[in-house]
């Protein structure tokens, strides 16, 4: 029998959060498609959607973290700030040591 270990992580500011999986995954396609209306389609989100959660992480933030050009003729655009980009990095980091951290505590599990 082989046991897994479920678990969600997310990080809070004044009990609204700041990143969890769905905001870092947003965050990586405003990275790579220049647009938060490019990054919701590529993640089958509702602009509405997207943009509350960036608002909301933005919100949380101790500083921007998307620099946002309006649209117009050659339409607008959005990219992650350094702050923003540090941010994932921290995340990512921080969830790989979380799951690191629960396969070794499955081990103990397994071995009963």
């Amino acid at each position: 029998m082989k046991y897994k270990i479920k678990s969600r992580i997310w990080i809070e500011a004044d009990n609204n959060v700041l990143l969890g999986e769905g905001r870092v995954h947003l965050l990586k396609a405003i990275q790579e498609t220049g647009s938060l209306s490019k990054a919701a389609r590529s993640l089958n989100l509702s602009y509405k959607k997207a943009w509350n959660l960036l608002d909301s992480v933005n919100k949380s933030a101790k500083k921007p973290v998307t620099v946002n050009s309006i649209g117009g003729k050659g339409g607008g655009g959005a990219q992650l700030t350094d702050y923003g980009l540090s941010l994932i990095r921290a995340f990512d980091e921080i969830n790989k040591n979380c799951w690191d951290f629960l396969d070794k505590q499955l081990e103990k599990i397994e071995h009963i």
